[in-house]
């Protein structure tokens, strides 16, 4: 059932009917034989199986993070928080629901052999055909609001740097409805050129899904790098001396995103240091427009870093080592 908890993040009544359904053909005798069935559990296999779905649990949780993008337009600092939380603990109790409830009326081998979506295909086996167009048409209107929602909030991830100088000034100019203009177009013309290149996948939506997942695991390291860092250093904490707790979360967050991106594998880091290493310049050309220094010695060796990453994972394309 890989995928059928993708669609958790985008259509809640396709979603609450396929649960609700699903709840009353519940067969805890199926449940029970996909559960304990198949090869004995030891520490490995288990280990194995937590790392192959670290992923695709890492990109349905992709978007939480949305209310902070749109923090500037919140009334109250504190709705940003708990939008965050709520929608965190909502997404999360949807996604395990998704993923178990398949198991208690379809054997383990039919569902991995299901058509994507595969929850069309698991309410098309309880309910008839009906239940797959109804699960279909539910994803088609999930990825006309999604892409909607998705490409607003990738121009205010270019916007809001550029009115802290990190990106060029160019980026945060408006248009008369005040829309970030310059960022909108920039950060579309960049999907659009992303999905010619998935025309020539052999899988574009796994494809896809992980190279979206394995861009977001680096931020996501460095941002727990960063927190842990100042709760060591004691930056922002000298009025509360007391940072044991942001310690531990730092510490624990760090670990865990590098065990993602272990987890993502070097294929897919490599080419996100392709995407990654071009978008460089526009941080270069922000800090030269305000005469600023363009890095510091830690931030060139990452910057370095990058690069090499991205000369290996072309050369890699040039001579197949990495396929799309």
């Amino acid at each position: 059932m890989r995928r059928a908890g993708g669609a958790a993040v985008g259509l809640p009544l396709p979603i609450l009917v396929f649960l609700i359904i699903l709840v009353f053909a519940f067969d805890a005798g199926v449940f029970s034989d996909n559960i304990w069935g198949g090869e004995a559990a030891t520490i490995s296999s288990i280990f194995n199986q937590v790392k192959a779905t670290m992923i695709i649990t890492v990109f349905v949780f992709l978007g939480i993070e949305g209310a902070s993008v749109y923090s500037r337009y919140a009334k109250r600092r504190e709705d940003v928080g708990r939008a965050t939380v709520l929608g965190f603990l909502g997404v999360l109790s949807l996604f395990a629901m998704v993923t178990l409830l398949p198991y208690a009326v379809l054997p383990r081998d039919e569902i991995a052999g299901l058509r994507q979506p595969s929850m069309a295909s698991v309410l098309e086996s309880v309910v008839g055909h009906w239940g797959a167009v109804f699960i279909s048409v539910g994803v088609v209107v999930s990825v006309l609001g999604a892409y909607l929602a998705w490409t607003l909030m990738a121009a205010e991830v270019l916007y809001i740097p550029a009115t802290y100088d990190d990106m060029p000034r160019f980026l945060k100019r408006e248009n008369k409805a005040q829309v970030p203009i310059w960022a909108l177009i920039l950060s579309s013309s960049f999907v659009q050129l992303m999905i010619v290149v998935v025309l020539f996948a052999e899988d574009a939506l796994n494809f896809m899904l992980d190279l979206c997942t394995s861009l977001a695991l680096v931020p996501y390291l460095l941002s727990a790098a960063y927190a842990f860092k100042l709760a060591a250093t004691k930056e922002t904490y000298e009025n509360d001396p007391s940072r044991t707790r942001e310690l531990i979360v730092g510490v624990v967050a760090v670990v865990y995103t590098l065990f993602l991106v272990v987890a993502a594998g070097t294929e897919f880091l490599l080419l996100s240091c392709i995407i990654y290493a071009p978008g460089t310049v526009l941080y270069v050309i922000a800090r030269r427009e305000n005469s600023l220094r363009v890095f510091r010695p830690f931030e060139l060796a990452l910057c370095a870093l990058i690069i090499v990453g991205a000369v290996i994972g072309v050369i890699s394309l040039a001579i197949g080592a990495i396929t799309i």
